[in-house]
């Protein structure tokens, strides 16, 4: 038999939004956490004082680019996460960003993942691995979660868990 597609862990299917979610449609949504995350994932590199200039070139071209209120705004946004105290730790040189895992999941069937997890850090007692999602509503308790994310984190905690059997994911 031919061999199974790997699976991306942020496409096994189900909600990625709370219903009713409001704000930009599905391609503005999509374009925006592109934005957010480049930012998200470059801007801990430099001080904050550049960061304004860093944006800018950031998203200076292709089809994520941005500039004027838009720009601002996304900054913004990336600032506000970036001095969020409580969530200094996924930026320190601790954290490491943009780590690819793939796995072959018994929870799906033996199929295989292959996706990117945006921060990861590995305790000696425990991995945390970050998944940033820019969403226009946030979910009120972790069982009002859209099943696509869930899936997405349960997906990356399986494949740590192979990686890190010794570890609480």
């Amino acid at each position: 038999t031919p061999e199974a597609e790997t699976l991306s862990p942020s496409q096994l299917g189900g909600a990625k939004a709370l219903p009713g979610d409001a704000g930009l449609d599905e391609d503005a949504a999509t374009r925006r956490g592109r934005q957010i995350h480049r930012l998200l994932e470059y801007l801990p590199e430099a001080p904050q004082a550049d960061w304004p200039d860093m944006a800018a070139r950031l998203l200076a071209s292709g089809p994520d680019a941005a500039d004027g209120d838009t720009l601002a705004d996304l900054l913004a946004e990336a600032e506000t996460v970036l001095n969020t105290p409580e969530l200094q730790p996924l930026f320190s040189p601790l954290a490491l960003a943009e780590v690819p895992v793939t796995a072959t999941l018994a929870a799906l069937k033996g199929r295989r993942i292959h996706g990117t997890i945006d921060r990861l850090i590995v305790s000696p007692d425990h991995v945390l691995a970050v998944d940033f999602k820019t969403n226009a509503t946030v979910p009120a308790t972790p069982e009002a979660t859209p099943d696509a994310l869930l899936r997405q984190m349960g997906a990356y905690a399986h494949a740590l868990g192979e990686i890190y059997p010794d570890r609480r994911i």
